[in-house]
Parts: structure tokens; sequence; C-alpha cells
């Protein structure tokens, strides 16, 4: 999207449930946490993983350069899930276009440097997105070649 105009809510009650909405610890993105960690698994959360413009991935394993955002089906452009508002419909599907570009900007230019982007999302089950997490943690770990004692 080329402008950072802000959505004015139609009415009162949607100004409330957009005040509602998490973008941290969300309930997807805490049940993939907990799913992860029991698999053995460490990584940091809410990690700034580009500067300009500034983008935070959800989750990131620094060793084995893996990244993973957990995405709202209806913020991100869910091929399943994604709505389209009535009211106010110009600027919600700009949003939303614009949000699903700016997450293909994100992904080639982490790519580029080297990451394995991974998103999920929300309606995923934990336990299933956390398997395909950890598979991919673990190809990546064994690519790696291991540092001898004076490289540390």
């Amino acid at each position: 999207m080329a402008t950072r105009d802000r959505a004015v809510a139609s009415t009162p009650e949607v100004s409330r449930r957009m005040k509602r909405v998490r973008q941290k610890n969300t309930s997807a993105e805490s049940g993939l946490r907990r799913e992860l960690f029991a698999r053995g698994l460490r990584y940091r959360i809410h990690v700034p993983v580009l500067a300009k413009p500034r983008r935070v991935a959800d989750i990131a394993f620094f060793g084995p350069r893996v990244i993973v955002f957990v995405d709202g089906c209806f913020w991100h452009g869910c091929p399943l899930h994604a709505t389209w508002p009535k009211t106010n419909a110009a600027f919600w599907r700009a949003k939303i276009l614009g949000n699903m570009e700016r997450d293909r900007d994100t992904d080639r230019r982490l790519e580029r440097d080297g990451w394995v982007v991974v998103r999920v999302w929300s309606h995923e089950l934990p336990d299933r997105a956390a398997e395909r997490i950890a598979k991919i943690v673990e190809k990546r770990k064994q690519k790696r070649p291991k540092r001898t004692a004076a490289e540390r």
C-alpha cells in the first residue's frame, strides 16, 4: 500500500474490536511456541529481522537461520478463511493486499540473506505446524558445518 492511512472505524463497536486485536502472543503463536518447546527446540521471540523497513519475526532460530511468522487469516489474506469487509471495502482490500505484498517482500529479503522463512496460518494446528518447523530446523542444523574449538 502506497500510503500509511489509518483505518477509520465505521462504528464504535468496530473501533472496540480493532483495539482488542493482539499483535504479539496470540493464542496461535503461544500454542505453536509450546509445541516447539515440548520438542526440545529453543528459539527467540519477537525478533527484529529487518531494520528498514522494520520487520519483526514471531519466532527465530538463529543457528539454523529459520524464521517463523504466524499470520492471522484476516490480516494476511488466508486462501481458506480470508474475508473481505463490505464496509470501507476499498480501504480493507488495499490494507490486506498491502500486508500480503509486505509478507512476500519480507520473505524475499530474508531468503536472499540465507534464512528459511516459514509462514504458519493462525488456523493451523500447533502440533502439525511445530512438526513441520522442527523438520526444517533439524535439516538446516545437519547442513551447517561443525565449528572447531579454534573457531569458537
